[in-house]
């Protein structure tokens, strides 16, 4: 039996703990995935109001994802993922509250999703700032790995959960699970006791300058081509990919498709794939692994033209899948890059700049894809969205500092026994 637990959980218990709490609730947030959309239709949304939702809940990111930055690079990064999590629990029960009361209008939804997103904008530069903390260097693959594993299966097991919930309780059952998960993941973050950082050791030279410290983190973005190309990259692929399958995604399933039960459909397809990506990645020895993501990255901006292609819905599941693996293999390799060559110290503010140029102009997109649909279809504006994102994913192969990053930075261990490290994927 304990040869079927992974190695670093055996060997990192504070890992443990942060992994227990994380994967209830990726479990809770990819039902909320699937949720969202479906609540603000049953309240008689329209496609504009379901980008305006989305974008309610990103648009925070643009106001305090630096400062999420800033004090998680100060502060305590588990206490800060703690205070959010307790926020996010709060919001989505109320919003499930309103939802299975038959009260909550898109004004509501609209509200709740801008508190949520600002807890989410403190959240999201702690944690990529956390790993580092309760994880040794040499076992930081496995334990990234690891989450993202997590977080691919939640595509798989979240969205169907979410159809049969929102089928038998509506949308407001299923963010009752989510709110439900947030707490579990507020007791274990209560009880992690992760070793001290080191932007905690010098935070006091800094004196406090919130400025200064901000200038830092994009002193580290502006020194390194790689990492001010990629973060462009990946802009693009959040406002020009993304709302189609935040978006024109449920409104074609939702008008074409049978609804939310073929969606779920295919982002559990998807999932599938992001799960083949991650085991893929957790195995691969990628001397250049930035040249890999930016193929990757091509792949995945595929996606607006295979939703909106007309093909069969066994089809579009299948090929969704295809660039699920692409997915995956760009934010593991992309996120390794991050831990590998940025500093610990200033990991977290350098992510919120990552954070900011990619899910905080997300908005954007999701804000102008239902307008632009609605005047000139839903097809077209998909295979437009399409023009521009794959060129702009093979540009950054272009960039001679993203063919040639190695695997490894300035006094990183090599592999031991197959160990290098490595980091998660994740899902914008």
């Amino acid at each position: 039996m304990k040869s079927l637990i992974p190695g670093v959980l055996r060997d990192e218990p504070q890992f443990a703990r942060l992994f227990v709490g994380q994967s209830l609730s990726v479990l809770g947030d990819r039902v909320s995935f699937v949720a969202v959309p479906f609540a603000v239709l049953s309240v008689g949304g329209s496609a504009s109001d379901v980008g305006l939702v989305a974008a309610a809940g990103l648009l925070p990111m643009l106001l305090f994802t630096l400062v999420g930055g800033v004090w998680a690079d100060r502060f305590r990064r588990h206490r800060i993922m703690l205070i959010s999590d307790v926020v996010r629990f709060g919001v989505q029960a109320l919003l499930a509250g309103l939802l299975l009361a038959g009260v909550a209008e898109v004004p509501h939804l609209v509200l709740l999703m801008i508190v949520f997103g600002t807890a989410d904008a403190f959240f999201m530069p702690a944690a990529t700032g956390l790993m580092p903390l309760v994880v040794r260097p040499d076992r930081l693959r496995e334990a990234n790995a690891l989450r993202g594993f997590v977080q691919s299966s939640g595509l798989v097991l979240g969205p169907a959960l979410a159809g049969g919930l929102v089928a038998l309780a509506g949308p407001g059952g299923a963010l009752a699970l989510d709110a439900l998960t947030f707490g579990v993941s507020a007791a274990f973050l209560a009880r992690l006791k992760p070793r001290e950082a080191a932007s905690e050791t010098v935070r006091a030279a800094a004196g406090g300058n919130f400025l200064g410290e901000l200038r830092e983190g994009w002193a580290q973005v502006r020194s390194r081509s790689w990492l001010w190309s990629g973060m462009a990259a990946m802009a693009v692929y959040h406002v020009v990919v993304l709302p189609s399958v935040f978006v024109l995604g449920p409104v074609l399933a939702e008008h074409e498709w049978g609804g939310a039960a073929s969606w779920s459909v295919v982002v559990a397809a998807f999932g599938v794939g992001s799960i083949v990506g991650d085991v893929c990645a957790y195995r691969l020895k990628v001397a250049r692994p930035m040249a890999l993501a930016a193929a990757a990255l091509a792949v995945a901006s595929c996606q607006a033209i295979i939703i909106g292609s007309g093909a069969s819905l066994a089809l579009i599941a299948f090929l969704e899948a295809v660039t699920g693996v692409a997915v995956s293999l760009f934010f593991v390799l992309w996120e390794t890059a991050l831990q590998t060559h940025v500093p610990e110290a200033a990991l977290s503010r350098v992510s919120s700049y990552d954070y900011l140029l990619s899910a905080g102009l997300m908005p954007l997109g999701l804000t102008l894809a239902g307008p632009v649909s609605e005047s000139f279809g839903v097809r077209p504006t998909l295979y437009a969205m399409t023009v521009v994102a794959v060129p702009a994913a093979l540009a950054l192969l272009c960039v001679p500092a993203v063919r040639r990053l190695p695997a490894h930075g300035p006094g990183t261990p090599h592999d031991r026994g197959g160990v290098r490290p490595a980091a998660e994927a994740g899902l914008p």
